[in-house]
């Protein structure tokens, strides 16, 4: 693989899973607010995250994966925004918790980030 093409694979994928993860963080931070002053049961809450995550996920994929290999990328760029956001929660919660759900959401976040990954291929191209 070329030097410059792996370079720019690798920056594609930072920056989608940075910008997945102050997504996540910012949003979740609003919907905090939101559970605080109305007393949101927890299955609300779960249910708030994983809508959250699964935006940002697809979101940053759609903004800055480009040229071929877009599915692969995205899907890349998905798994590392869910490892990203399990240490950003990790170090704010206090404790990193892999589970079952988190083997889920890592699925999820891939497959969504590689859609993600070839809608915004497919709409540079347009």
């Amino acid at each position: 693989m070329d030097r410059e093409l792996l370079k720019q694979t690798l920056k594609q994928l930072i920056f989608a899973a940075l910008f997945g993860a102050v997504f996540s963080l910012l949003a979740l931070a609003l919907a905090a607010i939101f559970v605080k002053n109305f007393s949101v049961p927890q299955a609300g809450v779960t249910a708030v995250n994983w809508c959250v995550k699964c935006v940002a996920a697809f979101l940053g994929s759609v903004l800055f994966i480009r040229g071929e290999r877009s599915l692969f990328k995205g899907a890349g760029a998905g798994a590392l925004f869910a490892v990203l956001t399990l240490l950003l929660f990790a170090m704010i919660g206090g404790g990193v918790h892999v589970d079952g759900f988190f083997v889920l959401e890592l699925v999820v976040c891939a497959i969504l980030g590689g859609a993600g990954g070839l809608l915004g291929a497919k709409l540079r191209k347009a």
